[in-house]
């Protein structure tokens, strides 16, 4: 679970943010629908509030948390991030384990790259009355990141905003349903293939 951000900002994240206290929220609900499936929730805070530039301060944070877990776990990560997390969560997803991301009202500007999705599976998902991140840009980031990963779900929500307080169920169960459809299961266990 990855945070939001500011475009920049090097003062210290605290646990009394915004940003951060709904992603504890969100990963409090992700946990209650997936842990009976053996699946972790691990949270992670960046080091600083921005991005800053070329440096994408979160980035590195990611990238450490990652060896961190793949050191213990060989288990497949799905990343899921809100805001600027969710364009680290994208930007880091060609991590050895990660089978893919889950990125809620994510900041994916023009250029943000959609290589390194390659062999992954997305899901993009964006409330139509988000005033912080452009919806209309995760619309042409999903269309870019389907020439690059296996797989791209893109959902909108009617009426909700950046936060994700509006319609937070859905936010909620979109969420749960995307990542558990990631690693191939669903909430009431694997998912059956098709012959």
């Amino acid at each position: 679970m990855l945070h939001g951000g500011r475009v920049s900002g090097r003062e210290p994240v605290t646990w009394y943010q915004p940003a951060v206290l709904r992603v504890n929220l969100l990963a409090e609900a992700l946990h209650r629908r997936v842990h009976r499936h053996g699946v972790q929730v691990w949270n992670l805070r960046f080091a600083v509030r921005g991005w800053n530039g070329p440096e994408a301060s979160p980035v590195e944070d990611a990238r450490w948390a990652l060896e961190q877990i793949e050191g213990r776990l060989a288990r497949p990560i799905v990343l899921v991030g809100h805001s600027m997390g969710a364009r680290t969560a994208l930007r880091v997803a060609d991590g050895e384990n990660v089978r893919g991301a889950v990125a809620l009202a994510p900041w994916v500007p023009e250029d943000e790259p959609v290589h390194q999705l390659a062999g992954r599976s997305v899901a993009l998902v964006h409330g139509t009355e988000d005033k912080v991140t452009d919806p209309r840009l995760t619309s042409r980031y999903a269309e870019r990141a389907r020439s690059a990963a296996d797989s791209v779900v893109h959902h909108e929500i009617p009426g909700a905003d950046h936060a994700m307080l509006r319609s937070i169920k859905q936010w909620d169960t979109l969420t749960a349903a995307a990542a558990l459809d990631i690693l191939g299961l669903t909430e009431h266990g694997p998912r059956r293939q098709t012959p």
